[in-house]
């Protein structure tokens, strides 16, 4: 009889056995595959304050107390009911769409400016790029001007005309370049190089307010020939060097790399 009810007693324990003890392990591994997917978002993400946003959100939200109440648990503020981090994800969420938006339309924008110079594009007088600052075009001062001179010739105007078009509609800061080579120069009208680049990107300037462009948007600047392409000791270099850069601005300094727009 003894025996018998060991044997009944060690029955009805294993009757109370959990069964389901494996939900504890399957909750685990569910965490520890959510810790993956974070980990991995933030490691896919190049701004290390995002990283650390949303390593700071993690903790907090493993480190909240389910009996506290949300005006009580950390990183929440009276009245609200999401974390601060969590908000300022969404915030930098939103802005990462605006950028997106931006360089998307600065593209359509570069491909719109080397469709309408693409006849100087293809003899290499004009060229475009996208670089961290925005886009720059690169047009050659024999386009422009005639030597020495900073008068904007008849198919300059015309060339000129067609980028103020498509510069009008947007609203990106526009700064117009002058550049020269090395060459002295010395009259009346241009002392030195510095006032011939300088008077060179105004007339650009002029142009493009008297086309359309905001003239708030627009700054002008001569840099005589401090910041060369090319070598000065040949001609193709002074050639080269001799230019006027526009520049759209996208206000968002990156770590892009300069690319030719396809068609350069």
């Amino acid at each position: 009889m003894a025996h018998y009810g060991r044997r009944r007693r060690r029955r009805e324990g294993d009757e109370h056995e959990n069964h389901e003890r494996w939900l504890v392990s399957y909750a685990d591994f569910i965490t520890l595959l959510f810790a993956f997917f974070v980990v991995m978002y933030a490691l896919s993400s190049i701004n290390e304050g995002k990283y650390r946003i949303m390593s700071d959100s993690i903790s907090s939200a493993f480190r909240s107390d389910p009996g506290m109440s949300p005006a009580s648990q950390p990183g929440i503020s009276p009245g609200t009911s999401a974390p601060m981090p969590t908000k300022r994800l969404l915030q930098n969420a939103k802005t990462d769409a605006m950028q997106v938006v931006k360089r998307e339309r600065l593209r359509n924008m570069a491909k719109e400016l080397n469709k309408a110079l693409a006849p100087l594009v293809d003899e290499g007088k004009v060229k475009v790029t996208e670089g961290a600052l925005g886009i720059t075009v690169d047009i050659n001062a024999s386009v422009l001007f005639a030597p020495g001179d900073a008068r904007l010739d008849l198919g300059a105007v015309r060339a000129l005309a067609a980028v103020a078009q498509i510069l009008a509609p947007t609203d990106f800061p526009i700064i117009v370049e002058g550049h020269t080579d090395n060459t002295p120069i010395s009259t009346a009208q241009f002392p030195s190089n510095w006032e011939l680049s300088g008077m060179r990107a105004s007339s650009v300037v002029r142009l493009f307010i008297e086309t359309g462009v905001d003239g708030r948007r627009l700054t002008a600047t001569g840099y005589a020939e401090q910041r060369p392409l090319a070598d000065n000791a040949t001609a193709e270099g002074r050639q080269r060097n001799r230019r006027v850069a526009i520049t759209i601005e996208s206000r968002n300094p990156d770590n892009a790399v300069e690319v030719p727009i396809p068609g350069n």
